[in-house]
Order: C-alpha cells, then structure tokens, then sequence
C-alpha cells in the first residue's frame, strides 16, 4: 500500500489516481469490530446486534458549504464527518460506520485528500464510528458525499412529536460557528474562538441518548438555524413554538462581533446554524436532563414566534 509519504511534495490526484488515492485513503482510516467487510469491496458489510438502524446522507459542495481558504482540508473533514454523526445524535443514537464520496478537480494537492481524511477520521473516532467505504471521481471542484449508519438502543426520537406543553430546549453552542462566517466574510480572522468554531464544531455527541433516555418528545440538530430547525419541529409536530431570547446567555466574543460588525449579536443564536447543537421538547422541565437549556414552550397552533412575536431577524440558512 502506498504511504502519505511516498507523494512528491506536488504531487496532484491527477498523479495518484484513483486507485493510488484509494489506497491512501484506506490506510488513514481504522475498522471498529462491527466492521466484517470494509474498504475495498464492492459493498461493506457490518454487524448490527441491536436496535434500530439510522441512516443519513449529506453534501458539501466547495463555495457553497466551505471555502478551501478559509479552512484547511483537515477542518473540512472535521465538518463533513460532524455534520452526519449530528444526525444521528439527533435521533437519539450513535453512529457506527460511515462512506465518503469525494469528487475532486485533478490539480487537487494529494496532501489536500490526505489532511481531509485525517480530519474526517479523528472527529468520526470521537464516537467509535468507522469509515467502511467510498469512491472518488474528478469534477470541477471539490464535492463531498458522505452518508452516515448509526444505531439506536430505544425508539429513535423523531421532529414530529412534540405536544402542547412541553418545553422547548437546547443542548451545546449555539450561534458561534455563525459568528467565526461573519467574520471571515469580512475578511478577519478574529476572535479566533468563533472562527475556530466555525471551522471545527463540537456537537454534544454524548447527548442525544441521554436525551432519548429522558423520554425527550422531539429531537431535532441545529445545522441551518435554530429557528429554521424549530420551525421543522412546530410543522411536523403540528404545534406552535415560542423561543424566549431572554434565556439565552450571549457569550462576549459574539457581543464584540456584533458590535464590530453592527449586528444583533442574538441573531447569530438564533438565525445561525453549523455548531450542530441539539434542539428537543421534553414534556415538563422537570425531564429535562443536566445540562440543557429551556429556551421556549410548544402551545396548540402553527409556526414559530420568539417572545410571542414575529422575528423579523435572520431565522437560518436556505440550500436553494
């Protein structure tokens, strides 16, 4: 098998190839025991001993989702690989197993495909989960296909089912990720924290079963906007949702940001998505486990408010 080390310092995929940048990609990822067939097949094979099997796919397209100078390839990797174990978190389960599907120019740096991998591996060993396969082919930027197989020990949590008088609540950082992309759209680099946020999120990974376990009612990630993922939780529950801006604690990097920028330092939290913090209703707050906030409350109706108001501020990110 080829090594990292083996590439010229120039080295293009053009030059290792398809089959040459597979095998050094497969050498970067390990297989957790679940893993009977792995990379190199035609289909990986794994074991599931029990429970339920969840499954989500996502994309990240280059200038649409990351720009490549404003994170390195190991920060995208970071990305793409939290963004789908997100999704299994949300459900109240743990991923286990992952693909790649990467579409590349051919004057891509192989070191680029490299640091990638190294990134997608170490944020996918934050939950045991193992890269069991992929392919590459050549496009006009860089593309990225990843779809993610977890499991859950109980019913997984769904969006829709929320009922009047549960409380709303939220688990992990909420709006800096938004605040380190405004800030590099102006062209900064600082605060480094939210910039660094921006470029490595850190799900709650570890809260999403805690929060299965509670008896949570509706579990949604925040990826596009906290208000734009209540919004999916009032539709597809059928209810009303009201957030209280008045419960969330504004960090100071995100006030100075605010200030320097003229902005609503409260509209990063609420209109900015990425950190894939953890949204869920709980039927009382007395079920609400250690560690999350109570933001808002569900009522019989439709649509989201915040103070029982219409936010005319930014609500999330739109795909099309």
């Amino acid at each position: 098998m080829s090594s990292p080390a083996s590439n010229p310092p120039d080295a293009t995929i053009a030059d290792a190839g398809e089959f040459g940048l597979i095998a050094q990609l497969e050498g970067i990822f390990s297989q957790g025991e679940h893993v009977l067939i792995g990379p190199g097949d035609d289909a990986a094979v794994l074991r599931i001993r029990n429970g339920h099997v969840v499954v989500s796919t996502d994309l990240m397209v280059e200038g649409r989702h990351f720009r490549r100078d404003w994170a390195s390839a190991e920060d995208v990797g970071h990305r793409a690989a939290a963004q789908n174990l997100s999704d299994v978190n949300a459900m109240g389960g743990r991923a286990h197993s992952l693909t790649i599907g990467m579409a590349m120019p051919a004057d891509l740096p192989v070191q680029w495909a490299l640091d990638f991998a190294r990134g997608f591996a170490a944020e996918a060993a934050l939950v045991g989960a193992s890269v069991v396969g992929g392919d590459v082919t050549r496009s006009d930027e860089v593309v990225i296909a990843v779809t993610v197989l977890g499991a859950c020990t109980q019913a997984p949590v769904v969006r829709s089912g929320a009922e009047p008088g549960d409380v709303l609540a939220l688990h992990g950082r909420q709006g800096w990720a938004a605040g380190g992309l405004a800030v590099l759209g102006r062209g900064f680099r600082s605060p480094r924290v939210l910039v660094e946020a921006y470029r490595r999120p850190e799900p709650p990974y570890d809260a999403g079963q805690v929060a299965a376990e509670a008896g949570a009612t509706s579990m949604i990630d925040i990826s596009d906007g906290l208000l734009a993922e209540a919004g999916h939780l009032a539709r597809e529950s059928g209810v009303a949702i009201d957030v209280h801006s008045g419960a969330f604690e504004i960090a100071e990097p995100l006030t100075a940001v605010g200030a320097a920028l003229g902005a609503d330092p409260l509209g990063f939290i609420l209109g900015g998505g990425d950190d894939h913090a953890l949204l869920a209703t709980f039927s009382d707050r007395a079920s609400v486990p250690e560690g999350w906030l109570v933001v808002g409350e569900v009522s019989e109706g439709e649509g989201v408010t915040v103070d029982r108001a219409a936010y005319d501020g930014p609500t999330g990110w739109t795909h099309f």
